[in-house]
């Protein structure tokens, strides 16, 4: 088991080292010069030469990688040229919305999923089964901001039960988790008709196997062999897709929280891109990339606890 972790742990390392030099080549790809843009097209030559001098974009590339990996290793993630303030609080301040928006999506997708994919299994070619694949079919092909347009005019405009928008800040825990129970809930719903579907088709798959046939002529019913025994050695590919989708839950709710007015990372990023403070690009992407490649390997623990054989390798 040591070994397995120890070799996770290398890839991870080297998964962050080939990503945060991809996030900055191409982050430095990108037209445009930062100190023009935000001095403006009238703004003196000097001017523009003094600010590209403070913000190191005279030296040369390879430096300046190497002078943003040693100050992130340091923990200082620079200071927005925008907002004048250091960037490692702004991500931190995005993350307490980000992260409990991501995790709320995530629970719920796996609360809907599980029991509508082991009853889609159990009832394999019955209404049950039509009922579920034509739902989750139904919810992968709705965009999840259309559908979370429908939710505010239902659940906040018509209703007036939950509020359409905006974040009020942890200091009131209850009305914060009341403006991202929307949110949460339109991410939520296309990622469980996903989830459900692989579920069912890997309950479906152990279907054939010696071990669930053994506990049928035991006197098992269908559904109890399934959530007996088939449901762990479904679990493998279940928990793939669960960090991919944690991962695009943390990652791509750009669009959503854009429609919620929330203040998360994925906004932060919007704005930074387009008032062109490229460090502030560069600092959030690189946070998003390791909390996808931390996730990665926190689901390769649990391959391991699922399946023993993988502690072995």
């Amino acid at each position: 088991m040591l070994r397995y972790v120890a070799r996770r742990l290398l890839i991870l390392a080297i998964s962050l080292i080939v990503a945060s030099a991809l996030i900055f080549s191409i982050v430095e790809l990108v037209p445009g010069d930062p100190a023009s843009f935000m001095l403006g097209t009238g703004a003196r030559p000097e001017t523009v030469a003094a600010l590209r001098d403070q913000m190191g974009l005279d030296l040369p590339l390879p430096l300046r990688y190497a002078q943003w990996v040693g100050a992130i290793l340091t923990g200082d993630f620079g200071t927005s040229f925008t907002y004048k303030t250091p960037i490692a609080g702004m991500i931190l301040d995005r993350m307490q919305v980000s992260l409990p928006l991501a995790l709320m999506a995530l629970l719920l997708s796996t609360a809907i999923a599980f029991p509508i994919g082991i009853l889609a299994a159990s009832r394999r070619g019955g209404a049950s089964d039509a009922a579920v694949m034509g739902a989750t079919q139904l919810g992968i092909a709705l965009p999840n901001f259309w559908f979370a347009m429908l939710l505010v005019l239902l659940f906040a405009v018509h209703l007036q039960w939950l509020p359409a928008g905006g974040f009020p800040g942890w200091s009131d825990p209850l009305a914060a988790l009341r403006s991202l129970l929307l949110p949460a809930i339109a991410l939520a719903l296309p990622q469980a008709a996903i989830l459900a579907r692989v579920l069912r088709s890997a309950l479906i798959e152990t279907q054939g196997q010696d071990y669930i046939r053994t506990a049928r002529a035991k006197g098992l019913t269908r559904g109890q062999t399934l959530r007996r025994h088939a449901l762990r050695n479904a679990l493998i590919p279940v928990l793939t897709i669960m960090g991919m989708q944690f991962s695009f839950l943390l990652a791509g709710a750009i669009i959503i929280e854009n429609v919620f007015y929330l203040p998360g990372l994925g906004r932060l990023i919007f704005q930074a891109i387009t008032q062109r403070d490229l460090i502030v690009v560069q600092s959030a992407v690189l946070v998003l990339v390791a909390a996808v490649i931390a996730v990665t390997f926190l689901v390769d623990l649990a391959y391991a606890a699922v399946d023993p054989r993988l502690r072995r390798r």
